[in-house]
C-alpha cells in the first residue's frame, strides 16, 4: 500500500512539473510573435446565440466534423458562458460537444477561455484554450477568433453563408494581422 501511494505521489509531481514546463514554454513561444489584437471590447449578451462555422485552420479536434458546424454560446447564472458546439460527421450522425467560457478581466473584455474537459480538471491551466474576439462587426453578425499564437482561427457569421464581399474584406484584415489566410479552409454548410 505504501509503495503505491508513493508511486502515485511521484507520477503526480512529475505530471506538475511537466505542466508547469508546458505553461512556461507556451509564454517564450507568445513573447516572440508579434501581438495579435483583439476588437476594443466585447458586449457578451450580444454575442450570446448562434455562431455558423464560415471557415477554420485545421485542428485535431475538428477532423470528424465534415458539415453545420455551429457554437451555441448562453448565459450561465454564475456569469460565464455554456457553449455548445456541434457538427455533422461524414457518417451523417450529429457530434456535440458541451463546454465552458468565462471572461478575462473585465466584463466587456474580448479575451475569453474555454474548457471542454470535465469540470473536475478545471484547475489545470491546460485544459482552458484562448477564445480571443479579434473581428467583430458592429451588428455582431460576422467575427473571427483566434489565440495569441496564431495556432488557432475560426470565422463565424449569424448565418450559414456569408456574402463574398464581407470574408473578403475580413480576410483582408486578418492579414494585417499576420494570420496565413491559406490555411483556412472552408466549412461545408448544408441546408
Amino acid at each position: 500500500m505504501t509503495l503505491f501511494s508513493h508511486s502515485r505521489a511521484s507520477l503526480f509531481s512529475i505530471l506538475s512539473a511537466l505542466l508547469i514546463g508546458l505553461g512556461s514554454s507556451q509564454a517564450i513561444a507568445q513573447q516572440s510573435d508579434q501581438a495579435v489584437n483583439t476588437i476594443a471590447s466585447l458586449d457578451v449578451p450580444r454575442y450570446l446565440g448562434t455562431w455558423y462555422e464560415i471557415a477554420k485552420f485545421p485542428n485535431w479536434f475538428q477532423k470528424k466534423c465534415a458539415s453545420n458546424t455551429k457554437a451555441v454560446y448562453t448565459a450561465k447564472p454564475d456569469g460565464n458562458l455554456r457553449v455548445l458546439n456541434s457538427c455533422n460527421t461524414a457518417s451523417g450522425e450529429t457530434s456535440e460537444a458541451e463546454g465552458l467560457a468565462r471572461q478575462i478581466g473585465p466584463k466587456d473584455s474580448p479575451k475569453l477561455e474555454v474548457r471542454f474537459a470535465p469540470e473536475w480538471l478545471t484547475f489545470l491551466p491546460m485544459v482552458w484554450g484562448d477564445y480571443w474576439v479579434i473581428d467583430l462587426d458592429p451588428q455582431y453578425q460576422v467575427a473571427a477568433v483566434s489565440d495569441p499564437r496564431r495556432e488557432y482561427l475560426w470565422v463565424l457569421s449569424r448565418t450559414p453563408q456569408l456574402d463574398p464581399k464581407v470574408y473578403a474584406d475580413l480576410l483582408q484584415r486578418l492579414k494585417q494581422q499576420q494570420f496565413d489566410i491559406q490555411k483556412l479552409e472552408l466549412t461545408n454548410q448544408k441546408n
